[in-house]
């Protein structure tokens, strides 16, 4: 599991992090102003990447949170079964299986190129290359 930390402070939307040992995309973070005799709070909301369910958190901004490093590769679908896409790595030339997203649905073809992420050894489709 190949992981960073940052405070949370200093994520932005759109950013990734870890809740509840699931990576997640940060939707919003709005912070508490410091009081007299403690620190700044932070909400978190965030989104599943793989999972889709909606998280939040309530810390001191100043708290470490564990960051996914997001390996980005090429791959080509070799073949298609039902919703889920055998995907051929173009540097190691291994095979995995991996479901389609919706949105990607009616242009992943078999023999197209796609860009897809690795994050915490789980990998994702992202996009379809040549569009």
């Amino acid at each position: 599991m190949e992981t960073t930390k940052t405070s949370i402070k200093h994520l932005k939307p759109g950013k990734f992090c870890i809740l509840d040992g699931e990576p997640c995309r940060v939707l919003s973070i709005t912070t508490s102003v410091s009081g007299k005799h403690g620190a700044a709070k932070a909400r978190l909301d965030a989104v599943g990447i793989f999972d889709g369910k909606k998280r939040s958190i309530i810390k001191p901004a100043d708290s470490e949170i564990d960051v996914p490093i997001v390996e980005k590769k090429i791959g080509q679908i070799v073949s298609i079964v039902g919703g889920t896409a055998q995907v051929m790595d173009m540097e190691t030339f291994e095979t995995f299986e991996s479901p389609i997203p919706e949105d990607l649905k009616d242009k992943v073809t078999q023999g197209c190129e796609v860009l897809y992420w690795i994050l915490m050894d789980r990998k994702m489709i992202v996009q379809v290359k040549g569009e």
